[in-house]
């Protein structure tokens, strides 16, 4: 059985790839009328433009975001369905945070821009969207990687 913890950062490298690959292929439009891949805008964060490097970036942050997961929320994760619930609103958070608050913010622009432009709302709804899936995929690969659920003091298993 392995740690809620490394459960998370296994669970999240995971979640991370697939929300990765649509990241790669759904473009966002550009100030000059251009489009780009999402995973370039990832990039640019860190002052680059090499999707490699937006790659390296994404799975580093859905590592920690998925051990931040393990941690806070994995004795909460009880079967399937808890792990899709609160895998979806943690995907939800993130959504928020990290992109309507902290990448505008990193990219020069304000919090909450790709809602107040309007050629960047459908993209802004792809991004809930994929950040969800992250979220549902996260919790439920959480469960087989930490393996059987946590047991709470007091309470008995019954065969």
């Amino acid at each position: 059985m392995r740690s809620n913890l490394t459960a998370g950062i296994v669970a999240g490298l995971i979640a991370g790839v697939v929300f990765g690959i649509m990241m790669t292929v759904m473009h966002a439009p550009t100030p000059d009328g251009g489009s780009m891949p999402m995973m370039a805008m990832v990039a640019q964060v860190v002052s680059s433009k090499s999707l490699a490097v937006g790659w390296l970036y994404h799975l580093l942050n859905s590592a920690m975001i998925g051990a931040l997961f393990g941690w806070l929320l994995g004795n909460r994760i009880g079967g399937y369905g808890s792990a899709a619930g609160w895998g979806s609103g943690y995907g939800v958070f993130w959504w928020i945070l990290g992109g309507l608050i902290l990448m505008p913010m990193f990219l020069g622009m304000p919090a909450f821009a790709p809602l107040q432009m309007p050629m960047m709302r459908p993209v802004a709804f792809a991004s809930l969207m994929g950040h969800v899936l992250f979220g549902v995929i996260l919790g439920s690969a959480f469960i087989p990687l930490r393996g059987a659920a946590p047991r709470t003091v007091g309470t008995a298993r019954h065969a």
